[in-house]
């Protein structure tokens, strides 16, 4: 068989992307269009910085507070768009294709997994107070339910906050808590009644970074270089009685909810990442020279890159299918607890396969591809581990 190779001069910086979802509204089409502007503009560019300083600048939470980036899953009132599950499955999408996981996921912990709690569960007071700046990117917010001891089994976590007068006093620790160093708004997750056993007597509170009795110590990752994640010693903070943020005792079912969402945000990332991998292997095996020619010339190296962009692609689907349901409010558990068992781990071939293709050159520092495959490795851990997910979906068989 005569099989047609395309002159390689001709497909150079290809940009490889998924095909359009069929039902997508025009505002979310238009939402990624515009992530992807910001993104190549604010980011690509100064991501590298970010990396090497271990921290982003305030002023891009801003930037994307001004575009309205950060209020899709809050009320019009308090200055959001309301958007729902699917905008941020595009959001997360886009921002992924960025090929920074630290700024990724600093800025959906921020809009997705944090704040989000305040407007779900949250008073008209605590609203007012707080939504309007979070969602102007002027104050940056972190959630802490993660311990040391207690990770995907949140239900074992000891930190506890206990009556005292007309407010609470929390003790205990938080570990792995992104935006806790350079953010502004913690939401923690507290036993309140020690007799309760398991995942009840847990709630939530909003605590302001800045209260006494907190200390933060920044943790060195091994990917995720510029996110700020950190240690949080809670050591008799006092906060207002007015900081529970919702039903006393119910927080583990709040919890639970918002994890749903960040599953599918955690989907978007990967098919971004995914994405961006294959375009930026897909244009070096094509100008890389070896064997009297193109790598591209290689059928095993096509072969490859096809076998993973059709992988990735199936993935997607599935956290796209998702995000449709939790849109339409139905019980989505299992849809979602396949995502994040399925999309990192698929995520995690994608980047370690374009890795081989880029040969000695995707082993060194600086590389896009070197600092993805480090990028995705935690992916399978946070958010939910593959293995408890695969739980939830076998629960559900």
């Amino acid at each position: 068989m005569n099989v047609m190779t395309p002159d390689p001069r001709q497909l150079t910086e290809t940009e490889f992307r998924f095909a359009e979802q069929p039902n997508l509204p025009e505002e979310l089409r238009m939402l990624r269009e515009q992530v992807r502007r910001f993104v190549e503009k604010e980011v690509i560019p100064h991501g590298e910085a970010w990396e090497r300083d271990g921290k982003i600048p305030r002023e891009i939470f801003r930037r994307m507070g001004a575009l309205g980036f950060l209020g899709m899953r809050h009320e019009a009132e308090y200055g959001g768009t309301d958007m729902g599950p699917l905008a941020s499955m595009v959001f997360a999408e886009e921002l992924g294709r960025s090929s920074f996981g630290g700024f990724t996921s600093s800025t959906l912990v921020h809009t997705d997994m944090s704040a989000v709690h305040i407007t779900l569960r949250g008073t008209l007071e605590q609203k007012q107070k707080y939504l309007p700046a979070i969602i102007r990117g002027e104050a940056i917010c972190s959630i802490a339910v993660t311990e040391p001891d207690a990770g995907s089994d949140v239900a074992g976590l000891k930190t506890r906050a206990t009556r005292d007068g007309d407010g609470w006093v929390i003790n205990g620790s938080k570990m792995f808590i992104t935006n806790a160093v350079y953010g502004d708004i913690l939401i923690v997750a507290a036993r309140t009644d020690p007799q309760a056993k398991g995942s009840r007597g847990i709630s939530l509170f909003i605590v302001e970074r800045a209260t006494p009795g907190i200390s933060v110590t920044k943790l060195d990752k091994h990917g995720w270089l510029c996110s700020d994640t950190a240690e949080i010693a809670f050591q008799d903070v006092r906060v207002p009685a007015d900081s529970l943020l919702g039903e006393e005792n119910k927080g583990f079912y709040g919890i639970m909810e918002t994890f749903q969402n960040e599953r599918i945000c955690i989907g978007g990332i990967c098919a971004g990442e995914s994405a961006k991998a294959i375009e930026l292997t897909t244009n070096y095996v094509k100008t890389r020279q070896a064997f009297g020619g193109p790598l591209w010339n290689q059928q095993g190296v096509r072969l490859k890159l096809a076998q993973l962009a059709a992988k990735a692609a199936a993935a997607r689907q599935l956290a796209y299918h998702a995000a449709e349901l939790a849109a339409a409010g139905q019980d989505c558990l299992r849809e979602v607890s396949m995502v994040k068992a399925l999309s990192p781990e698929v995520l995690h071939e994608v980047v370690h396969g374009c890795l081989q293709l880029h040969g000695g050159s995707g082993f060194m520092r600086g590389t896009p591809i070197e600092r993805m495959v480090r990028d995705a490795r935690v992916l399978t851990i946070g958010g939910g581990a593959t293995e408890v997910m695969l739980e939830e979906v076998a629960k559900r068989m």
